[in-house]
């Protein structure tokens, strides 16, 4: 290499230092085609100026054009060889009213200190105007002399659109209020913001890499369908709410239980593909980019009350149904019947008979088993939920899990397979007439509070009837 072409680069100009040259002191020959004949090092900085995404000039010390990339060319039209050896742009790339304001901005950057940010508006080869932004930094020769000024420009409207798309990834992986995780296409976290990292439970950096099985257990399965689908399909038409637990949580078991502390969040996620925007034809995704809000007390505050206006629907049917039965004992099952839709697998009306010690009586049952009540007591043990909840004059609630389960249901004469109870007592006039048992299998949630509730207004309705039954009979 000459040494007319020497470059040595103490700081580049996209990091705001001096460029210096070599020893004579000028900014490198352009290339162009007389660099096709040239050394290596000319052909290599021709390629590299001219594969550049941003527009490139620069001038020597007496405000001559010495170089211009091709996307120079691309944005104001003005080919290389039209631009190179001319002094300043005046006349063809900037007006002559403005172009000694805009060769002192960029001639000043020689003698500045750092890289000068303007903005002006030059000339295209077809006469159109384009808004631009320069980034300028002063070229210094080996004695420290400025010996010219290298130039970066773009169009205003793509580094303004360039800007924002930085300050929005810098946004949301700082004040977002909802979550945001970057996952690479093996389904990995890449990148997580403050509020993911605080959802997950743990910290931003060590959930990095780490298989998603490591951070959720349930809803596993439904999270990695959605990210892989996204992957191959692109994204979802509309939000999808997941409902998740992590590891560790305690109260996993219980699905639905507040007294047991259900783990479950929801998180209304979105989810967005990402491809390289250098990608050409078929781009390979880099990954997912999932978006979620945890929204569980809405959802759970919106299915109690759905649940509320169904079971108040269902109270109102079965007094309306009931009322048209002349057996106070139908109009009884009728109200089982009612309530038995979407609350239990089975109901129980156990009538007290007898003095101190109380035996409870089956006069009903929901599903109705094809058989009529006998009269005979049920068989309970002393310290059976019916008891309890007799003496108490209260709800009882029983539940049982693992191994145990088909022998705990059958010591207290309850169907095969009940794995829930809920036991409360019948009350009319003062009095304590029964008890009302509903039972749930492994399928269902364990009862909780709200259960109970509406148990008891089934009861209320319920003992009404089995007391005008006694009354008329």
């Amino acid at each position: 290499m000459t040494a007319h072409s020497e470059i040595h680069f103490d700081h580049g100009a996209g990091d705001g230092g001096d460029v210096r040259s070599g020893p004579t002191g000028s900014v490198p020959p352009p290339p162009g085609p007389g660099a096709a004949g040239g050394t290596d090092g000319e052909l290599l900085l021709a390629a590299l100026l001219d594969g550049m995404d941003a527009a490139l000039c620069a001038f020597d010390a007496d405000g001559v054009v010495t170089h211009w990339n091709r996307e120079a060319e691309r944005i104001l039209g003005w080919t290389q060889e039209e631009a190179v050896g001319r002094r300043g742009l005046a006349g063809w790339a900037v007006r002559p009213a403005d172009a000694a304001d805009v060769q002192a901005r960029l001639l000043g950057a020689m003698t500045a200190s750092g890289r000068q940010v303007h903005e002006f508006a030059l000339l295209r080869k077809d006469g159109g105007r384009v808004l631009v932004r320069t980034q300028s930094s002063g070229v210094r020769g080996a004695d420290g002399r400025p010996t010219g000024v290298y130039c970066a420009f773009s169009e205003v409207h793509t580094q303004i659109d360039l800007e924002r798309s930085i300050a929005l990834s810098e946004a949301l992986f700082k004040d977002a209020s909802w979550g945001v995780v970057l996952v690479d296409a093996d389904l990995r976290p890449a990148v997580v913001n403050v509020h993911a990292a605080r959802a997950l439970r743990v910290g931003r950096t060590a959930m990095l890499g780490r298989p998603l099985g490591e951070l959720v257990e349930q809803g596993l399965e439904e999270l990695e369908s959605a990210l892989q689908h996204v992957l191959a399909e692109g994204p979802p038409p509309a939000p999808a709410e997941l409902w998740v637990t992590l590891r560790g949580e305690p109260g996993r078991g219980d699905r639905g239980s507040r007294g047991g502390g259900d783990a479950r969040r929801c998180w209304r996620s979105g989810f967005l593909r990402l491809v390289s925007p250098m990608a050409e034809d078929t781009p390979v995704p880099l990954g997912v980019a999932w978006f979620f809000q945890d929204v569980t007390d809405a959802k759970r505050a919106e299915q109690d009350a759905a649940r509320s206006r169904f079971r108040g629907n269902q109270l109102h049917r079965a007094t309306r149904a009931a009322a048209e039965c002349e057996d106070p004992m139908e109009a009884a099952a009728v109200h089982l019947d009612f309530a038995l839709a979407g609350f239990a697998d089975h109901a129980l009306l156990d009538v007290a008979s007898g003095d101190p010690p109380v035996r409870l009586v089956r006069v009903a049952e929901a599903p109705a088993p094809g058989t009529t009540a006998t009269g005979v007591p049920v068989r309970y043990p002393e310290d059976h939920p019916a008891f309890q909840a007799y003496e108490r004059c209260g709800p009882v609630r029983t539940s049982v899990g693992g191994p145990a389960a088909p022998e705990w249901a059958r010591v207290r004469k309850w169907p095969e397979g009940t794995v829930h109870g809920l036991c409360v007592v019948l009350r009319s006039r003062g009095r304590s007439l029964g008890v009302l048992t509903f039972l749930r299998g492994p399928s269902r949630r364990a009862f909780d509070r709200s259960d109970a509730v509406y148990a008891e207004g089934v009861a209320d309705r319920v003992a009404a009837a089995v007391d005008l039954a006694r009354a008329l009979s």
